[in-house]
């Protein structure tokens, strides 16, 4: 098996468990040395345990890797700068960061607590922003002495947030704005030798299970000796190979994964349009886009196409 990563250092940040897990094993396996990131909480972001990671760390260890836990939570600015600072430390560099943390609180607008919209964006969307701004200040820093560490960044963005969920306000905007995040990034840090893209996972984890069951039940689990279409292990080698030397060319992207699939996506365009050069009054402005707009409507992809036939 040619070991893509050969060398590598990769921060994966929620890694003690469902995609993370998988990622920092196959990313070992091909080389890389992991800082397995995971407070080791709820899917809710309560509580916290070292063990999920040490876990990992274990396993990879037995396979002949080398590895390191760390618990730290992303949402913290400076705790963020700790866990890069852990791969510096234990390593001596850092190539790859995969921002896979990740907490569900699911409610209703009208029912979302203010402690719910904090805690999801603060773990997804400030977390996501906490890892990349240390990690990019390291790599353009490394730049500028001649050190080109061929960065790589991976977010984890959602269906939830290019498509859309009933009760994920909050998670939905976060994965939404991490994708964009992933093409700006990019944009900035692409003469540093760094490309940043994002992921929107279609799988079976602990935030499908636990915290929404009828996700979980149309997921359902594989029988013996079938493929198992909503496996994690689906996710992990498209994030190994976006970390790889290889993927060099891939600038700002966003792909969903699962399955064995791969998509890639695209984002908000224009698809059909109005004009004239004068102010509109609103009235004849509304007759224009019905008779108009109309015509460049198609009826939107939803979670529950990609569960029932993309896979």
């Amino acid at each position: 098996m040619a070991r893509l990563l050969e060398g590598k250092v990769a921060i994966i940040t929620g890694a003690g468990r469902g995609i993370g897990r998988e990622e920092a094993l196959l990313m070992a396996r091909h080389g890389a040395k992991i800082v397995v990131n995971d407070l080791g909480g709820g899917f809710d972001g309560s509580g916290a345990s070292v063990g999920p990671a040490q876990d990992v760390v274990n396993e990879i260890k037995k396979m002949g890797g080398e590895a390191v836990a760390n618990g730290d939570s992303v949402s913290d600015h400076k705790a963020a700068k700790r866990i890069v600072e852990c791969a510096l430390d234990t390593f001596g560099k850092l190539n790859i960061v995969v921002n896979n943390a990740g907490i569900l609180r699911d409610r209703m607008i009208f029912n979302m607590g203010e402690d719910d919209w904090d805690a999801v964006i603060a773990v997804h969307l400030k977390g996501t922003y906490n890892m990349s701004r240390h990690a990019c200040e390291y790599w353009r820093e490394e730049h500028k002495k001649g050190n080109v560490l061929n960065g790589r960044i991976i977010n984890t963005s959602s269906d939830s947030g290019l498509l859309g969920n009933v009760g994920q306000s909050n998670y939905g905007a976060a994965k939404a704005a991490v994708a964009l995040m992933a093409v700006t990034m990019d944009m900035e840090m692409a003469k540093y030798g760094v490309t940043c893209n994002a992921i929107a996972p279609v799988a079976r984890t602990r935030l499908t299970v636990e915290a929404t069951p009828s996700t979980a039940a149309i997921m359902g689990q594989a029988k013996e000796g079938e493929f198992d279409v909503f496996d994690p292990r689906n996710v992990a080698p498209l994030v190994a190979w976006l970390s790889s030397d290889d993927a060099g060319s891939v600038h700002g992207e966003v792909f969903r994964v699962g399955g064995g699939t791969v998509w890639l996506m695209q984002g908000w365009h224009s698809v059909a349009k109005v004009q004239q050069r004068a102010v509109w009054e609103p009235d004849a402005l509304g007759g224009k886009l019905k008779a108009e707009l109309t015509k460049g409507l198609t009826r939107k992809e939803t979670m529950a196409d990609v569960f029932a036939g993309g896979m």
